[in-house]
Order: structure tokens, then C-alpha cells, then sequence
């Protein structure tokens, strides 16, 4: 018998909104398919801003966005060593994110975030 009790996260490569805002406040809206970090979407876009400098390993901090809390239950959970990163933030708020941390599912589509102030 299969245990259907478990979550599932569905990926599948619909294209999807996001709408982000850069450190001068000007918002603009990408297309990315899910399954790729929303990381990886900002650095193919073009947000200088985001400088991600481990390349989305988790040790740097360098991809540091804020996610409107409308979306934060969508959100994989934080693991510990992105809640260490962002405790050493000058930056960090209730709704601080690594951006390497989040993979992009279907149920996140309209995505709003902000990229956080450097460090």
C-alpha cells in the first residue's frame, strides 16, 4: 500500500512569474521555468545585485532577498547553515532568504522579492 500522507512537491517546466525589486527600487517582471533556484533566475537575468559568489553552495550569503510574506508558507524551510549566513546579516528580517536556497515550484508562481542590501 502506498503512504499517500507524505508531500510531494510538484516540478514541473510551466514558465512563471516573478516579480523583483533591486536595491534602487526598480521592480521588474521575469520569466523562469521551475525547478532552477531563484538564484540562478536573478544572475541569468541580469541583477548585478545579486553576486551569489558560491555559485548557490550556501556559504556566502551574496544572494541575500527579502520574500513578501504572502508567499513565505510556498517556501522550502530554512536549514540551519542559511539560518547561520543570515544571522551574521546586517540585513536580515523575518522575511530574509538565501536565494540558492529556494527552488522554484509551480505554486510560486507571482513570486515577489526584493534583493536585500549587501553586507
Amino acid at each position: 500500500m502506498v503512504d499517500d500522507s507524505t508531500s510531494v512537491t510538484k516540478v514541473t517546466t510551466a514558465m512563471m512569474t516573478l516579480v523583483v525589486t533591486s536595491r534602487n527600487g526598480r521592480e521588474r517582471v521575469v520569466k523562469a521555468k521551475a525547478g532552477i533556484s531563484i538564484m540562478e533566475v536573478l544572475r541569468n537575468n541580469g541583477f548585478e545585485d545579486v553576486l551569489a559568489l558560491c555559485g548557490g553552495c550556501c556559504s556566502c550569503a551574496t544572494c541575500h532577498v527579502y520574500v513578501d510574506p504572502a508567499f513565505a508558507r510556498r517556501l522550502p524551510p530554512m536549514n540551519d547553515d542559511e539560518r547561520d549566513l543570515l544571522a551574521s546579516s546586517d540585513h536580515q528580517t523575518q522575511s530574509s532568504r538565501l536565494s540558492c536556497q529556494i527552488l522554484l515550484t509551480d505554486d510560486m508562481d507571482g513570486i515577489r522579492l526584493t534583493i536585500a542590501p549587501g553586507d
